[in-house]
Parts: structure tokens; C-alpha cells; sequence
């Protein structure tokens, strides 16, 4: 999947679950179970939820809709 074949936050969330392996293949245990990358991808998730909740010019963004 190239960057402009991304259409959705999952599949962005896919790529990069996939490049991290691809990148590190030291950080991947032999059962397929990579902790540092889930860690790095942890962290990238938090990092874009606040990117959500902060405008690009530094303000409170409006609040995502979460359904009932």
C-alpha cells in the first residue's frame, strides 16, 4: 500500500502497524508479538488524538462527535 492508496485512520493505522515490523524486524519476536512496536504505535495514537482536539494554528479544535 503506497501513501496515497490511504483512504481511511485504519488503513493509516495498518500501515504503519506494518511498516514498523518491516523497518525493525529485530523488534519482532518469533511469535510474530513486537512490544516496542506496539509501544511506538501507542504513542503515534495519542499523539494524533491530541492533534484532534488542537487546531492547526495552535487552538481548540471543535469537539469530535461521539455518538449515544
Amino acid at each position: 500500500m503506497k501513501a496515497q492508496d490511504i483512504h481511511s485512520y485504519s488503513e493509516l493505522q495498518r500501515q504503519i502497524h506494518n511498516d514498523l515490523r518491516i523497518q525493525h524486524p529485530e523488534w519482532v519476536q518469533p511469535n510474530g508479538e513486537s512490544p516496542i512496536c506496539d509501544s511506538y504505535e501507542e504513542r503515534l495514537m495519542k499523539l494524533l488524538a491530541h492533534l484532534e482536539e488542537v487546531g492547526a494554528d495552535g487552538t481548540a479544535a471543535a469537539p469530535a462527535y461521539r455518538g449515544n
